[in-house]
């Protein structure tokens, strides 16, 4: 379904027309699909932007806590809570641009539930200034990425079984409400379109065989010189493998089954643990990623397909190829699945991350007489059933 564009600001034989001066783009994401990249890109080229008339408003690569706070969503497990003060922040910065071209860009617009939501967002944006842009990838490379996303925010889940949790029982709501309303991408498109109006909507599909595709529209839709933004490498975005993940996995069952405080393990685990070992250590070519089986490949085309149908239908302004959210990626030849096993340097990685983290900022202990007697009964409670595991 290679989709031609119909208005003249559209792409034409690849040829993305700049947007006009003085637009608002919000860049939505949603999760997985090159956000990181585009907002690590941005961020470094932030003082060189003026200069061409575009401006970068943010104070750091990715306002998520604005983001969060705009879309009423809580933070990650065990971080501090956003408020209505980040996204005004923002906002200021966004007003302070002026008559220039700004850019707002976060995944975690994906998140907004509802079209008052989305309105209120747009209008305090800037009304009709305001440009959306999603860009998409196809749905079977997303699963396996935002699975272990979400274990890096404490999912106990397997892949399989949550795969069937997501594709085989309605409502596919759990444990993760929020993967649909990201993921599906043709109502994402649909829920903001209601609000600004197909005509103020681009959706990029992004063609993983083309590295360096996303910059390349994100200069011309902001009239940038070529090759201003580039990629900058970031090591604490990369994927887990499967034996990270599974290990993550299994510390997150022991974590919650003991009743540790959330705050403990966004400080340790997730800022501690993985961050270290995942800027510390290269997985090797010998290190599996995470394989989706064939029945949720199939399964996952087949809504790819269906999506990519419904997006076409909705008039809305398209840059890429939109079969690619259908397509069936080439999967390498294996013997089976090996089990999953983490190398002795990885190990120690992660609990040098732990050690440093808690070395920066010690949890802070309470006496008995400073717990609340619910916080007693249950590490008591949690103490018997040790004691009753070992006899």
């Amino acid at each position: 379904m290679e989709t031609d564009c119909t208005s003249d600001d559209l792409p034409v034989n690849g040829v993305t027309a700049p947007l006009p001066a003085g637009t608002r783009l919000l860049h939505i994401g949603p999760h997985k699909t090159g956000t990181t990249s585009i907002q690590g890109a941005l961020f470094a080229a932030k003082d060189r932007l003026p200069e061409h008339g575009v401006v970068f408003p943010a104070h750091s690569r990715h306002p998520m806590e604005a983001a969060l706070a705009a879309c009423a969503r809580p933070a990650m497990m065990g971080d501090t809570a956003p408020t209505e003060k980040h996204w005004t922040r923002l906002l200021e910065q966004v007003v302070a641009s002026g008559a220039r071209t700004s850019v707002v860009s976060s995944e975690f617009f994906a998140d907004a539930e509802d079209e008052a939501t989305v309105a209120r967002i747009v209008e305090q944006l800037g009304g009709e200034r305001v440009h959306i842009l999603v860009t998409l990838r196809p749905l079977v490379r997303i699963m396996p990425s935002q699975w272990q996303q979400y274990v890096q925010n404490g999912l106990r889940m397997g892949y399989e079984n949550w795969l069937t949790h997501m594709l085989r029982k309605p409502p596919y709501e759990k444990p993760n409400p929020s993967f649909w309303r990201r993921h599906r991408h043709d109502r994402l498109v649909e829920r903001w379109a209601r609000v600004v109006g197909p005509e103020r909507i681009t959706v990029v599909v992004v063609d993983d065989r083309d590295r360096d595709g996303l910059m390349r529209t994100f200069e011309r839709l902001l009239g940038l010189p070529d090759n201003l933004l580039e990629a900058v490498p970031d090591a604490a975005n990369r994927s887990l493998t499967l034996a990270e993940t599974e290990m993550l996995r299994n510390l997150n069952k022991e974590f919650r089954g003991n009743g540790l405080p959330d705050e403990l393990y966004s400080k340790l685990v997730r800022n501690g643990a993985v961050m270290h070992m995942k800027n510390a250590c290269v997985p090797a070519s010998g290190d599996v990623k995470i394989p989706t089986p064939d029945w949720a490949v199939e399964a996952a085309a087949e809504i790819g397909a269906e999506m990519a149908e419904n997006i076409a239908a909705l008039g809305v302004r398209i840059v890429g190829d939109l079969t690619l959210l259908s397509a069936v990626p080439k999967a390498p030849t294996l013997d089976g699945i090996p089990a999953p096993r983490i190398s002795p340097e990885v190990a120690a990685q992660a609990l040098y991350g732990v050690l440093a983290a808690a070395a920066e900022a010690p949890a802070k202990t309470r006496t008995v007489h400073q717990t609340s007697t619910k916080d007693l009964v249950r590490v008591l409670g949690h103490r018997c059933l040790k004691k009753l595991r070992r006899r």
